[in-house]
């Protein structure tokens, strides 16, 4: 299947990253490079770009879509690891850094990624396919206890605790190995008032697994710290979310490191010496436009925030 992705907020993007010609750039979810060819574009020769993707489908996609452009490095790696892949390339300060942490369109629509509850396809899930930890792992075998926790916290499902008793009685005789196996479970768990009036039934699910498989909630307070020191002074940096808690994450850390200062509210003055070390430029997130949101209905849950770096030390 082809490589396809409707970059979402393209524009916002672009104008939020306030590209310098000559700068270095870090696409960290370099996708079908539709961000990525739209920054490079806007760099000079001495300008550089670096695409990280965990995906070798997506990198492959992106070589072939950025190859009349020598000022690309591609590196297959999670962008979790941004500060040694920066490390290893000799790079200390960067101008700019975008985060998309969507799946892409054509991970959703290849069956055989299993990412999809549209698709029937292996329960798979895994953005890295060189990893060995896959959804089949945890639908098969985590803990009732387990199954439950995910599915509440990362899904926000609210009937999560029939889905995790469900599983688990269903795989009992035999593994589940499906994604419309597991699928056809969700819905005999849900009822079927909530199935008709919400969205659909396996989404919440679905959602909750693919974060566990690639621990996407875990590695992003960490990502954003380490991107933000190798900002250079003035240097921005944009991370689009697809839902609430990933949003929530990206809005508690900004605020934490534009005000870091943990003195009690009622000292007098500021004892701990804690630096501001980024301004937020997104007081509330930026959200599709209604014209992007006829083009491609998959980013109306999308939202931008975006911080300029105010300190290089």
């Amino acid at each position: 299947m082809e490589f396809k992705h409707i970059s979402v907020l393209l524009e916002e993007c672009i104008d939020a990253l306030n590209i310098k010609e000559d700068g270095i750039y870090v696409d960290c979810t370099l996708g079908g490079a539709g961000h990525s060819s739209e920054i490079i574009k806007r760099l000079s020769s001495k300008g550089t770009l670096i695409g990280i993707d965990q995906d070798t489908d997506a990198l492959k996609a992106a070589k072939e879509r950025l190859k009349e452009y020598e000022n690309v490095i591609y590196v297959h790696d999670n962008f979790h690891n941004i500060e040694e892949i920066l490390k290893n390339l000799g790079i200390d300060k960067v101008d700019g850094i975008l985060m998309d942490l969507g799946v892409s369109s054509y991970q959703l629509d290849a069956g055989e990624r299993g990412f999809s509850y549209m698709h029937d396809g292996a329960l798979d899930m895994r953005m890295d396919r060189d990893s060995d930890f896959s959804a089949y792992d945890i639908v098969n075998g985590y803990s009732k206890e387990q199954l439950y926790k995910i599915i509440k916290e990362y899904g926000e499902e609210r009937f999560a605790k029939r889905v995790a008793d469900f599983i688990v009685d269903r795989r009992s005789p035999k593994p589940i190995e499906t994604t419309f196996e597991l699928v056809d479970i969700i819905k005999a768990a849900i009822p079927a008032k909530a199935r008709r009036e919400g969205p659909h039934p396996a989404k919440r699910t679905f959602q909750a697994i693919r974060i566990e498989v690639n621990r996407e909630l875990a590695i992003l307070n960490k990502a954003i710290e380490d991107g933000v020191e190798h900002l250079n002074e003035n240097g921005r940096m944009g991370i689009i979310t697809f839902h609430s808690l990933e949003d929530r994450i990206v809005k508690v850390k900004f605020k934490a490191l534009e005000n870091p200062c943990t003195c009690p509210r009622d000292f007098p003055m500021c004892i701990c010496n804690k630096k501001p070390k980024v301004k937020v430029l997104t007081r509330k997130p930026i959200d599709p436009s209604e014209q992007e949101l006829e083009i491609n209905p998959r980013s109306r849950s999308a939202k931008l925030r975006c911080v300029e770096k105010i300190c290089s030390k």
